[in-house]
């Protein structure tokens, strides 16, 4: 089992009308490097896009003390592996 980031320590999310339509969900994540934004500053993390839309994606990442997050971002904030 995978701890999950606390509340507190979780990246900042777009918002639902930031994502938009349509969205896209592979049959198995995508590795990536994505810029996440916490109320520690920002940092760049491995991760694996699990959805996406035009505009955003959604990633499932680890922090660096290896707690599992998920996070909604800027298509521009994402690297594919």
């Amino acid at each position: 089992m995978v701890d999950k980031i606390p509340l507190r320590a979780m990246a900042y999310s777009l918002s639902p009308l930031a994502v938009g339509d349509p969205i896209t969900r592979p049959e198995r994540g995508v590795p990536v490097r994505v810029w996440v934004h916490t109320s520690d500053g920002d940092s760049q993390v491995e991760g694996e896009a699990t959805a996406w839309s035009p505009k955003a994606v959604h990633v499932r990442y680890f922090d660096q003390h290896g707690r599992e997050g998920f996070v909604w971002v800027w298509a521009s904030a994402v690297t594919r592996q």
